[in-house]
């Protein structure tokens, strides 16, 4: 075949691909014809390997194909797959190139079927914790004593012989009354729901457990009902539902009082261990012992101290009269004191008041004084006065009009009663009059000489 291909020109020859080519090559392929796709089977051959990734089988009746999820992706799946889960994983078609084996590089992973189931159970969710069903508020507390525990379960489920064996190992004091239930298939969600009501009604227990083993999603739905919800919520006593494996959640989970991952769990929170309970109640025991103890020590100490403080009534009653005539003195002489300060304090008083006062003798004398020398200076005063007012009154004589007239002269006035003082000022024949020393004369001009001078 070499020589034959060597005898053939080099410009026919096909191109020659290696391995790593063609695998490459195909991958690509793959890769572009078959997009992310959701894909179902059952899990065979499951692996986790130490680095996180998940290798297994994905299988159905007539075909297999491998798979793998890397840890980046598979932390975020919501369960781990087992040996013979129907799944449906979202997928890329590819090729593992060292191997020339095709495979699934899986993207998520689900329950097969989940997705209408999920899509209900969250819708369900959603409704109900609108409602304020699952409001925290509304959680009662799990009681630290319960005497009688119920259970919701099936008679035949594998949890309920986990729950009365846990619960015969830690507390076999605790009573148990089984509520029986089926835990799947038609109809066992309204029986679940009328199991916790008769519970409810009885009233005979200090809590209730709602639970049961593991399973599929499908397995576990009739906890996923409103009626197991609405249920466990009205329930008259704490519930604690203990419902499939610690990944798994249920609509009667979020109702409950408390979740617990496993059935097992939830027989541990409802009852706490006997050997617990009387470790700590030994504890207080002692711890009561010690406290007696005390008191005792200390009550011993305290008769010892009163009976040394004890003595007879008479030298008590001496004691006291010491003590009331020691009081009696400090009493008076608080008394004196006071009223010695007081009487100091007046007599202090008094004598600033003295040098206070005003002198009312020589104030006296100098008013007296003052009295003397004012009289004479009004005295000398009036004097003075006097004359100036004598010598103004003879000036004053002096300048009398009477007087003047008196001495023979006249005052010539005009009808208008205008004093004439120049031959000017006359007219013939017009009406004067002369007021005299001793009256007045009316008389007529009979005519008017002009001065010679």
């Amino acid at each position: 075949m070499s020589e034959l291909q060597s005898a053939q020109p080099m410009s026919a020859s096909p191109p020659v691909l290696t391995v790593s080519a063609l695998n490459q090559a195909v991958g690509r392929m793959l890769e572009r014809n078959f997009p992310l796709s959701w894909i179902s089977g059952e899990i065979s051959n499951f692996t986790r390997a130490a680095s996180g990734h998940w290798y297994f089988t994905l299988k159905d009746s007539a075909a297999q194909v491998r798979a793998v999820m890397f840890r980046g992706r598979a932390q975020y799946a919501d369960f781990m797959p087992r040996e013979g889960d129907r799944v449906e994983v979202r997928a890329l078609v590819t090729l593992y190139a060292p191997r020339g084996d095709y495979q699934l590089n899986v993207e998520a992973i689900r329950r097969a079927g989940i997705g209408n189931l999920y899509e209900a159970f969250l819708q369900l969710k959603a409704r109900l914790t609108e409602e304020g069903l699952f409001d925290p508020a509304r959680k009662r507390s799990i009681p630290l004593f319960a005497r009688t525990v119920g259970i919701v379960t099936s008679l035949q489920a594998a949890a309920l012989r986990d729950v009365l064996t846990t619960l015969r190992r830690r507390a076999p004091h605790v009573a148990v009354v089984l509520y029986p239930a089926p835990v799947q298939g038609e109809g066992s969600a309204q029986k679940i729901a009328q199991a916790i009501a008769t519970a409810s009604l009885r009233a005979e227990c200090d809590v209730l457990l709602v639970c049961r083993g593991g399973g599929s999603m499908e397995d576990l739905w009739s906890f996923n009902h409103e009626v197991v919800a609405r249920a466990i919520a009205g329930c008259t006593m704490p519930v604690i539902s203990g419902v499939g494996h610690e990944t798994d959640f249920t609509i009667a989970d979020f109702a409950a009082d408390l979740r617990a991952p496993t059935p097992t769990a939830a027989a541990e929170m409802a009852a706490a261990p006997r050997a617990d309970w009387l470790a700590s109640l030994e504890g207080t025991a002692q711890e009561m012992r010690r406290v007696m103890r005390r008191r005792l020590s200390d009550a011993s100490q305290s008769l010892d101290w009163l009976s040394h403080r004890l003595v007879s009534p008479a030298t008590y009653a001496a004691h006291q009269r010491l003590k009331l005539n020691a009081m009696q003195l400090r009493l008076a002489h608080a008394t004196r004191t006071p009223l010695n300060m007081a009487r100091f304090a007046v007599r202090q008083l008094e004598t600033r008041l003295q040098g206070q006062l005003p002198d009312l003798a020589a104030a006296r004398r100098r008013m007296q004084d003052q009295g003397r020398r004012l009289h004479a200076r009004v005295s000398v005063e009036q004097r003075q006065r006097r004359q100036a007012l004598q010598a103004l009154a003879s000036q004053l004589e002096l300048l009398n009009p009477q007087r003047t007239l008196e001495r023979g002269y006249a005052i010539v006035t005009d009808g208008g009663g205008a004093v004439i003082r120049s031959p000017a000022g006359l007219n013939p024949h017009e009406r004067l009059t002369m007021t005299l020393a001793e009256g007045s004369a009316d008389v007529t001009l009979s005519s008017v000489q002009p001065s010679l001078e």
